[in-house]
């Protein structure tokens, strides 16, 4: 691989990659939701897993059982860990110039789809032997692919500088086609971008996804692009998003924290049940589900862009 520093440095990077980041990380607006709520506390007890070697951190999945993986933002490369035993190691070394944004693992096929940030790509390895199986072209020379959500007909990407989304089918057999491009209406689609975290219901029929600048969290029919925002859920620094049921919890990355909401039954308007946060927490960015516990990805953003840290870490909370 290419020296992170040059990679870092470049003209290409500071041109795509920082300005949208920053945007993200340090510009938060509105105010917190004003129900009232419950605060849960780490308090010591929490899990903090080191990603042995990362550079920087971001993108987290849950795998098989108390598998999960996570990604080196801006080598790209990939670790496998486990929440159970505590420990995780380099599964891929990535090529050169790729990243690793938001992920997802689809298990029946042993698939990890990630994000790409500023390549405007997406790319899909097979987690039992580490080959790419594909890389997807999927935004502009100005996108920053960020997050993806898999549904039963494939998988959808989201876009931090554009207010699009990128649909990828996949097949009975978990062969990836063409791209296909959503371009968003109504809230979502009257942003600055900075569109961030996405979720689906389990049938695919509803997407949710946040905005990071406002903090608004939006529900989207992906046949059409319409959204709506969902009332009474508001997360400024919204970063990743988990759905499980009626039950969301959007990542708030500046704020150290994790907001948990009760969603009514048709989506539409949510209420702030807790707010999750840990002395292990360092500007957290996405989220993956393990009964209940969250496995949590410490960015490090709080240290400096690019990040300084010496290590980057998954924390383990109870959800």
């Amino acid at each position: 691989m290419t020296n992170s520093t040059d990679f870092h440095t470049s003209r290409a990077f500071r041109r795509a990659v920082l300005p949208l980041l920053v945007a993200g990380l340090l510009v938060g607006a509105g105010t917190a939701a004003t129900a009232t709520a419950e605060t849960s506390t780490g308090a010591g007890q929490d899990k903090v897993i080191v990603l042995p070697g990362a550079s920087s951190a971001e993108g987290i999945a849950a795998g098989k059982g108390s598998t999960f993986y996570a990604g080196d933002l801006f080598r790209g490369d990939i670790f496998r860990g486990d929440i159970r035993t505590g420990t995780a190691k380099l599964i891929i070394d990535a090529p050169d110039g790729r990243m690793a944004v938001g992920m997802k693992a689809d298990v029946r096929h042993d698939l990890l789809f990630v994000a790409g940030g500023s390549t405007g790509q997406g790319y899909v390895y097979n987690t039992r032997t580490g080959a790419t199986v594909a890389t997807l072209a999927l935004g502009t020379g100005t996108s920053f692919i960020n997050d993806v959500v898999l549904t039963p007909r494939g998988a959808w990407f989201t876009d931090y500088a554009q207010a699009k989304l990128y649909f990828v089918p996949v097949s009975a057999h978990g062969s990836p086609g063409a791209v296909r491009t959503l371009d968003l209406t109504g809230p979502a689609g009257d942003t600055d971008g900075t569109l961030n975290g996405i979720q689906a219901t389990p049938d695919g029929r509803t997407l949710i996804l946040a905005h990071s600048t406002s903090g608004q969290i939006y529900k989207v029919d992906p046949a059409s692009g319409a959204s709506v925002i969902i009332a009474g859920v508001l997360a400024p620094n919204a970063d990743g998003l988990v759905l499980d049921g009626r039950r969301l919890w959007a990542v708030r990355n500046n704020d150290n924290k994790i907001a948990r909401y009760r969603l009514s039954a048709d989506l539409s308007s949510g209420t702030l049940e807790k707010e999750i946060t840990s002395p292990a927490f360092a500007t957290p960015t996405t989220a993956a589900l393990f009964g209940n516990r969250l496995a949590v990805v410490n960015g490090h953003f709080d240290t400096g862009f690019p990040p300084t840290s010496p290590t980057y870490e998954v924390v383990v909370v109870k959800s």
